[in-house]
């Protein structure tokens, strides 16, 4: 029974539970990491914040996507970018495609106007990967990197990065020193306690700033506040 809700919860979610369904008990779950995120640095704005994961499958895409949505509905002009230039998914999420993105801007075949792509949901904007390049961490690390982000927040009030597992890649690690902010998303009952200290002390040896961990796939029970207040909202 445990493994089919969460099923259910994973499928949802893809489904971007934020916008299609803004009344249920996962969106205002989101919404309450919005608050977290904006009161995690008080005397200082967020611009960049990345999502990344210790391992693959801890829905680290689908958390990015879904907190990106509750700040735009928070009437934040938001980009989001899909920073996994190994195994994108952005473009799976928001029906389109993935022929220009990230890597066209890193390797400056294309400006920020060409690949940008408005979504359905007002204020939000979305960057895919692009064609994905034989050399991502160097793209990453490079000045072309730095220069971008800074157009960036010029241009818009906040910009999520949806980076690779950092375990399995170095790129989150460059990434999360670039950013103001990482979150790290965690997958409830499968998640190994060896991964997660093993991802905190690479994102520390990065010098990245953790706002803090988000824990995914977990499960309430019927007789949870949650339901008790929202439960009418499904």
């Amino acid at each position: 029974m445990f493994k089919k809700k969460k099923k259910i919860v994973q499928a949802v979610a893809r489904k971007l539970v934020t916008h299609v369904n803004p009344k249920s008990i996962v969106s205002e779950q989101f919404r309450t990491i919005r608050t977290n995120i904006n009161f995690s640095m008080p005397d200082k704005d967020i611009k960049t914040l990345l999502f990344t994961s210790s391992t693959p499958g801890e829905g680290k895409s689908t958390s990015a996507s879904n907190v990106a949505v509750v700040f735009a509905q928070e009437g934040k002009k938001v980009l989001l970018i899909d920073a996994d230039m190994r195994k994108p998914t952005m473009h799976y999420t928001f029906h389109t495609t993935n022929s220009t993105g990230l890597s066209n801007l890193l390797t400056r075949k294309l400006e920020l106007q060409d690949v940008v792509i408005k979504t359905e949901i007002e204020g939000l904007h979305l960057v895919t990967c692009g064609p994905i390049p034989p050399n991502p961490a160097e793209l990453l690390a490079s000045k072309t990197m730095d220069a971008l982000i800074e157009e960036l927040i010029a241009g818009y009030d906040i910009v999520i990065f949806d980076a690779p597992p950092i375990l399995s890649v170095t790129d989150a690690q460059i990434l999360s020193n670039k950013c103001d902010g990482t979150i790290l998303v965690l997958s409830s009952g499968s998640t190994e306690k060896a991964s997660v200290v093993k991802a905190k002390e690479a994102l520390v040896s990065s010098k990245a700033n953790i706002l803090g961990t988000l824990l995914n796939n977990f499960v309430l029970e019927k007789d949870h506040y949650y339901y008790q207040y929202y439960g009418t909202g499904e």
